[in-house]
């Protein structure tokens, strides 16, 4: 090699050099790309993977072998487990690396030109410790930096949408509190564009809850849509606390007290006239506050009864009952059943000026006008018993508790059935003879149970089928029916199952839910059975006799109608 040959190599950058040495360019052709990488003011590794000179694959094999560093696939790194806090991000961006892990003083750092004493130089300076290169493919780490350096504003930006311009559409998240508490408060821009563009999507999507999630290494946002959990947004981990303190300020809660639960409520306004109220519970988890916010939205009373999807003879009963002048209705079923629902459908038809109703809830999720409505304060000693026997001194006509928990409670709403009273109430309980038993194993006497209660309706909630794409079922063998439930009689050929298919109107082929109802009046018979001390079995038997559907055989006929799948009936119900 001649002298000036000798010159021009030293005066190319140690990358070149060592792929001149590996064989995969000549000389002349580092030159070349050297000098044009000079004249546009762009990196070596630009204008060699630009020229297609070398792969990025093959590239990174050689700064392996030449430099005897490992190589690592960044397809296999999640950013947002990655060390922060150790590199500046503007350092991150000019060098084009990014620390993958710290272990004693050293630090491994993902490049792709481990040849670059001057970043080298800048990482030991600024982390005071020593480097340990990790080669990466130049794409990919190009990709991680970016994903790396973004700030929680960009991201928050790229979920929200830069086009969406809350203030102009007056939606906006009001308290009570005064404007400038709130103000003094968590402001931060992002945050509350994100929080707002959250809430909004969950009433757009008719979704029933929202859960903010904080994990270590991720922050996850999911919606609950017709009973069923989806992620909806991986915010980044970074403002998990300023969101979290955002909802609590709004919600009226201590934003210092991160250490127990919570419980309060905001509101959304939507446009000049629409307000939408949310109520707001934290919960402290490992990694951060837990918040779930469950949507209370009061038009779901105004639905009207044909709305809940009763079959016409379980509505008579239902109606019949509840317009008696005093006894005691019972909804039971599991969290999230709608039983509330029910319950203020029903609220709402008796709802007359000349009629007084009171509630006791814990707390009330709808709020209807013209009813008395109570929250449940235990610290202040307003349980349950205590209320009901205050509504007892306030002249009521209607009496509905939000849930019987214990004995106290239970006497004292059979009480107020039995004095004139219409008691409205919920259980928790699978189906509608158990919770007779129920009653009996709190210590409710059994003549008291006999004599107070007018009905009993267990209800779960299926999803129904989107009408646009729901498809007829034809592989479902005749066996599989009849284990479901279905009689020989009912596989006639008259009608067909369908199943989900999925349609941008629908949320994989389901769109909207429909009640499963049992509706068991007490009769004479059954109350003969309570008398004698007669398990939920015998009651049972005697329920079906009087021609009650178990919940089964109710969501069977929706399945008949083409409302829902049988899979859906199957999951909802028990045999």
């Amino acid at each position: 090699m001649s002298d000036d040959d000798s010159v021009a190599t030293m005066a190319l950058p140690g990358l070149a050099r060592a792929l001149i040495g590996a064989g995969v360019l000549t000389q002349r052709q580092a030159e070349t790309l050297y000098a044009q990488a000079q004249a546009r003011q762009t990196g070596f590794i630009t204008e060699l993977i630009g020229s297609q000179s070398v792969s990025p694959r093959d590239l990174a094999h050689v700064m392996s072998v030449a430099f005897a560093a490992p190589l690592i696939d960044l397809d296999a790194v999640d950013p947002q487990r990655l060390p922060r806090g150790l590199l500046d991000p503007k350092t991150c961006q000019r060098y084009r690396v990014v620390p993958l892990g710290r272990r004693g003083n050293r630090l491994s750092v993902a490049t792709a030109d481990p040849s670059d004493l001057q970043a080298a130089e800048k990482i030991k300076f600024e982390t005071q410790l020593s480097v340990d290169w990790i080669i990466a493919e130049v794409d990919k780490l190009g990709k991680l930096v970016e994903a790396f350096t973004a700030s929680a504003q960009q991201v928050i930006d790229q979920i929200v949408g830069q086009t969406f311009d809350f203030a102009a559409d007056g939606i906006e998240i009001t308290s009570d509190e005064p404007a400038d508490e709130v103000s003094a408060e968590v402001e931060d821009a992002p945050v509350v564009r994100f929080l707002q563009k959250m809430l909004l999507d969950a009433y757009t999507m008719r979704a029933s809850d929202l859960h903010f999630e904080p994990y270590e290494h991720q922050y996850r946002v999911r919606f609950r849509i017709d009973g069923e959990l989806r992620e909806v947004a991986s915010p980044p981990v970074a403002i998990k606390d300023k969101l979290a303190s955002r909802i609590k300020v709004i919600s009226k809660l201590d934003i210092a007290e991160k250490r127990v639960p919570q419980d309060g409520r905001m509101k959304l306004k939507v446009g000049p006239d629409k307000v939408i109220d949310f109520r707001v519970s934290t919960l402290p988890t490992l990694f951060g506050e837990k918040v779930v916010i469950r949507i209370l939205d009061p038009s779901s009373a105004q639905m009207g009864i044909d709305a809940l999807g009763y079959e016409p003879d379980e509505k008579a009963k239902l109606l019949e009952a509840i317009n008696r002048p005093y006894g005691m209705v019972l909804v039971t079923g599991p969290t999230g059943s709608g039983k509330t629902v029910s319950l203020y459908t029903c609220l709402n038809l008796l709802n007359q000026p000349g009629v007084n109703i009171s509630t006791v809830e814990d707390p009330a999720e709808i709020n209807l006008p013209g009813v008395n409505q109570v929250n449940v304060n235990e610290k202040a000693g307003l349980t349950f018993a205590a209320a009901l026997r205050a509504f007892l001194r306030q002249d009521p006509d209607i009496i509905m508790v939000g849930e019987i928990r214990d004995l106290e409670t239970a006497d004292i709403a059979i009480k107020a059935a039995q004095t004139g009273h219409l008691v409205l109430s919920t259980l928790h309980t699978n189906d509608a003879p158990s919770t007779l038993t129920r009653l009996l194993n709190m210590g409710v006497a059994p003549f008291n149970i006999a004599s107070s209660i007018n009905l009993i309706t267990a209800q779960r909630l299926a999803r129904r089928l989107c009408p646009k794409c729901k498809v007829p079922h034809h592989d479902i063998p005749e066996r599989a029916l009849l284990d479901a439930g279905f009689r020989p009689e009912d596989l006639d050929g008259q009608w067909q199952p369908y199943r989900p298919v999925g349609c941008p109107a629908c949320h994989e082929g389901y769109k909207g839910r429909v009640g499963i109802y049992q509706v068991m009046p007490v009769t004479e018979a059954i109350q003969q059975l309570i008398l004698r001390g007669a398990s939920a079995l015998e009651i049972a038997a005697q329920a079906r006799a009087e021609g009650v559907r178990t919940l089964r055989e109710s969501g069977l006929r929706k399945v008949k109608m083409g409302i829902t799948s049988l899979e859906e009936v199957l999951a909802v119900t028990n045999n």
